[in-house]
């Protein structure tokens, strides 16, 4: 497994190069794994992209680095105290660093000499290719995923040429898995929807959740959805709940600030029973926050968003497989039990790239469009009591019957009442859907020792970082660890953590925020403590190395 840190300032086309490498490795079997650091400025400042390739499947980045690839000096300044005494700086010749791992190449002569100064990340790619032992054969195909037609042949020179200035160093992994995908998590929790059936898309920009609407826009006519770009955040998520209670099935995406705008229409899914699904890419806040960093804390938040009690599920997607299908199974619990449905995902796993198995469709439940022959003749009761609160619904215009939904409390009809009978009923009418909810809830997935000591638990993108740190240690000593890792999370599902919690000595809660949140939903929910929390909320992810040394320090 190696770690590679491609850095400079924006501009200077990192993240290009670093997704033509992806690129590279994955179509020669390699596991990829990539994630970007950057800061909210279109020029200048200090870009990353830690860049990390296996022969076996890879859960998330490592700080350790194998490599470092410079576009500017300041990015040797910065990380060359993180790279091992036996990894190699590639770097423009005219660097002063002193190092024995230097590898000098005159990148930036070379690309004016070639007739573009942005060449030099060619050159530097061509460089690093040829370090792993990779060749050139399948780069024209590689490139015109990235580049338009007239430049390939350019490019494909300066790659040539940053091949020639170096000699190969690295033996190629051994066996190799050519059967993969790379995507973000952002664009994998788009597929998602769209295999499922979505039909209507909006949102107002908002970092990180941008590139959910970038990629549905590009993929809007092929797929069959209307996407649109709203106004403001009030706007897109009352789109949404119109197209949803219109017959389409709907979504609407922004980050924590935007949530904050969304929350009273959120209410309105509930209080008329209109299906919806909103993802909430999490960044650090309050307010504009870190725009560009990441942060999971919009749990509690999100779980009792809106005045009042109606039924809503919470479901965190924790890596680039889970994107796809809980996006997929958010939209057909929200249909089926016609109530909100909160995905929370986080600019750590909405930006970050990784290869993945192709996904399996036959998986995947699509929705059906609602007909008529859903509701018996007779008269129609849009808010019908039924044993477990799911009514009979229809598509307004498609139906002799008359559909109505409002934010006012109603009777069966759907017509304004304040009598406190229909009331209460109305209310255990639509609270009873989470009792069957819950029998479908997924159990957290358990990984490392089987009765462990420690038990560590967490959610969402912490997932990766967390099943390495139980590998490192689980190598050490004689304390056996463990882990659960949870992505439906309200309503928490309770069997395997009971279980679990009863065998370990110890639980320790891993989160990215500063309050430990899920340890206070835990608690709240079963009465079980955890013995401590590791919280990191500077708006980078904790690392798998990260969390094993603090459980080492701090805990055992």
């Amino acid at each position: 497994m190696y770690n590679i840190l491609i850095g400079g300032a924006a501009g200077q086309g990192i993240e290009t190069t670093a997704a033509i490498l992806q690129k590279f490795f994955t179509n020669s079997g390699y596991h990829v794994f990539a994630v970007r650091d950057f800061m909210s400025r279109v020029r200048g400042g200090h870009n990353f992209t830690l860049l990390r390739i296996s022969k076996d499947n890879v859960y998330s980045h490592s700080l350790k680095l194998d490599g470092i690839v410079a576009f500017n000096e300041e990015t040797v300044q910065l990380h060359l105290p993180e790279l091992k005494p036996d990894g190699f700086l590639l770097c423009d010749s005219t660097y002063t660093v002193e190092d024995n791992r230097k590898i000098a190449i005159n990148m930036v002569a070379l690309s004016k000499e070639l007739g573009n100064p942005r060449f030099a990340g060619m050159i530097a790619m061509g460089a690093l290719l040829k370090l792993f032992g990779e060749d050139l054969s399948h780069a024209d195909k590689v490139l015109r995923q990235f580049i338009k037609e007239q430049f390939v042949e350019s490019n494909m020179l300066a790659l040539n040429r940053g091949q020639e200035l170096v000699e190969s160093r690295i033996v190629p992994f051994g066996s190799k898995d050519k059967d993969k995908i790379i995507l973000s998590g952002n664009q994998a929790l788009a597929l998602g929807a769209i295999a499922a059936g979505l039909r209507f898309y909006s949102a107002y920009p908002m970092s990180p959740s941008t590139t959910i609407l970038e990629y549905l826009a590009s993929k809007g006519d092929a797929a069959g959805i209307v996407v649109e770009q709203a106004e403001d955040e009030i706007a897109a998520i009352n789109m949404a709940i119109g197209a949803s209670f219109a017959g389409a099935p709907a979504m609407t995406g922004t980050s924590g600030g935007g949530f904050c705008l969304k929350v009273e229409a959120l209410g309105l899914s509930g209080m008329a029973e209109i299906p919806l699904v909103v993802v909430d890419v999490q960044r650090p806040g309050p307010v504009t926050g870190l725009p560009t960093r990441t942060e999971q804390s919009d749990l509690k938040f999100v779980i009792s968003a809106s005045q009042g009690e109606f039924p809503r599920m919470v479901i965190a997607l924790r890596n680039h497989t889970d994107a796809f299908y809980q996006t997929a199974r958010a939209l057909d619990i929200a249909e089926r039990y016609q109530i909100p449905v909160i995905i929370l995902s986080d600019q750590y796993l909405g930006d970050s790239t990784a290869s993945v198995e192709p996904y399996d469709l036959s998986k995947i439940k699509v929705m059906r469009p609602l007909d008529v022959e859903d509701v018996a003749e007779g008269e129609y009761l849009r808010f019908r009591y039924t044993e477990n609160g799911i009514s009979p619904r229809l598509i307004p215009g498609k139906t002799k019957n008359f559909v109505t939904a409002d934010s006012d409390e109603h009777d069966e009809f759907g017509r304004i009442t304040e009598d406190a009978e229909v009331r209460t009923r109305m209310m255990d009418k639509r609270m009873s859907k989470l009792e069957s909810l819950k029998l479908e809830l997924q159990e957290p997935e358990y990984v490392g020792a089987e009765d462990c000591d420690t038990l560590i638990v967490g959610w969402g993108s912490t997932y990766g970082p967390i099943i390495e740190a139980v590998s490192l240690l689980n190598q050490e000593g004689s304390e056996k660890f463990g882990a659960l890792l949870f992505g439906d999370i309200y309503p928490l599902p309770q069997r395997l953590l009971k279980e679990k919690a009863s065998i370990a000595k110890r639980i320790v809660n891993v989160e990215q925020n500063a309050t430990g949140q899920l340890a206070d939903l835990i608690r709240e929910q079963t009465g079980i403590r955890c013995w401590e929390s590791i919280l990191k909320y500077d708006g980078r992810q904790i690392s798998g190395e990260e969390i094993a040394d603090r459980i080492r320090r701090e805990v055992v």
